[in-house]
């Protein structure tokens, strides 16, 4: 019987999965990789650890996603987190669990999971064109025929034919990557209704000289809030850090979402750091008259040094305006409100954000509703079917997004391995 022929377009998390899944479906299956190896985005997640997936129990984890985390429940219904562990440990990636249920492989290289995956879809008869660009899909009465590509070492494109298409080539973030937003043009060249995309999980850019005086500060447990013309939408609790146009770590780029779309309506964005999250105003202000009675000889710089970095004392000293000479004991009620109130309320205006080279990942994509998410397949064309960040799928940090990838390639790469009615 002849083999059922599938070509995936890009050869990241989820373009990989799907390959190794058609391929143990018993279909004959072609990678095309623009680059000149599989899983380039891959080898540099989670600053080249590879942060695969998180353990937190399946309801909380698709909350990650927002409005479009339903979508995603029969992909992980079928392959989800702990399948994921158990599959790279059959390749020979054993993996670790650290705080926060993050899942990393135990030898904190990324590069140790795509060789892993690369040398598993070879071993099973994988056909992978690396420098290889796809052009157009090709076809025929709203049924997929294949694809117009280059060919092998040379820059002319030939015409691949196929019964099925997997389109797996990620977003538009690090685009030095591959991951150039091809995909969308060449779903929407067929038809598909493409989500406005915009940078996901992106440093935000702040009025003002206060962020590049602090680059380099790392602040550990505070909250940020992020403000909405004047109202609150959503706050994190964690890690961040100053640069030198604004704010970034983990915190603030899951913030960056909201405040990207925001910003695009043009409307007022602020961020708000707690700086003492674990006290209230009231045992704030308690600390505050304990330090000042106990060092009150000191003065107010040196007296600050109990509470903050040292970067952030002369800043805080021009924000509340409190001379730095002045002594403890001569503080004033409203300079002592001033300093609860800053270190609660330490504001910044945002003004902008980066560009997709510094996004982790892409919002937007591939509208959903166009996609069947029991199997992946466009509901447009048939024979064409969807993975990873190329669809309008996107979480916050911690593993999410790389399950997701791994998941719906998963997925697809079995469905599009069976024939209909299979």
């Amino acid at each position: 019987m002849t083999k059922r022929k599938v070509i995936i377009i890009g050869g990241g998390a989820s373009g990989l999965l799907a390959a190794g899944q058609a391929a143990k479906a018993g279909a004959q299956v072609i990678i095309f990789e623009k680059m000149h190896r599989p899983g380039r985005k891959l080898r540099i997640t989670g600053k080249g650890r590879c942060n695969l997936t998180n353990e937190k129990p399946l309801s909380e984890f698709i909350s990650h996603f927002g409005r479009n985390g339903k979508f995603l429940m029969p992909a992980f219904s079928a392959f989800f987190t702990a399948d994921l562990q158990a599959f790279l440990q059959t390749i020979g990636v054993p993996t670790v669990t650290e705080r926060g249920g993050r899942v990393f492989p135990a030898s904190d290289q990324a590069e140790d999971v795509v060789e892993s995956l690369i040398r598993w879809v070879i071993g099973l008869g994988v056909t992978v064109k690396n420098k290889s660009s796809v052009k157009s899909l090709l076809v025929e009465n709203n049924r997929i025929a294949g694809v117009r590509a280059q060919a092998e070492k040379s820059s002319a494109y030939q015409d691949y034919f196929a019964d099925a298409v997997i389109l797996a080539t990620g977003g538009a973030s690090y685009p030095a990557t591959g991951s150039s937003g091809d995909g969308y043009k060449l779903a929407e060249a067929v038809g598909h209704t493409i989500i406005p995309i915009r940078p996901a999980l992106v440093p935000l850019e702040t009025v003002g000289d206060i962020a590049p005086r602090l680059q380099g500060l790392s602040l550990r447990n505070v909250k940020a809030r992020l403000f909405i013309d004047s109202q609150k939408k959503a706050e994190e609790f964690g890690e961040m850090i100053f640069t030198h146009y604004g704010l970034s770590g983990p915190i603030i780029l899951t913030l960056s979402k909201q405040a990207v779309d925001a910003l695009k309506l043009k409307k007022n964005v602020m961020i708000s750091i707690d700086l003492k999250p674990a006290l209230d105003e009231n045992k704030l202000d308690a600390r505050l008259l304990r330090d000042i009675q106990e060092y009150g000889k000191k003065k107010f710089g040196s007296l600050l040094k109990g509470l903050l970095p040292q970067k952030l004392i002369p800043v805080c000293v021009d924000i509340t305006q409190i001379a730095s000479d002045t002594l403890g004991h001569q503080l004033t009620s409203p300079e002592r409100k001033r300093l609860k109130t800053w270190l609660k309320d330490f504001r910044f205006e945002i003004c902008g954000y980066r560009s997709f080279a510094e996004a982790i990942i892409t919002a937007g994509g591939v509208s959903t509703r166009e996609v069947d998410p029991r199997t992946m397949e466009s509901k447009i064309i048939k024979g064409l079917y969807f993975a990873g960040e190329v669809l309008d799928i996107d979480a916050d940090t911690g593993g999410y997004n790389l399950q997701a990838a791994f998941s719906t390639g998963w997925l697809a790469g079995g469905s599009a391995a069976r024939k209909k009615g299979d």
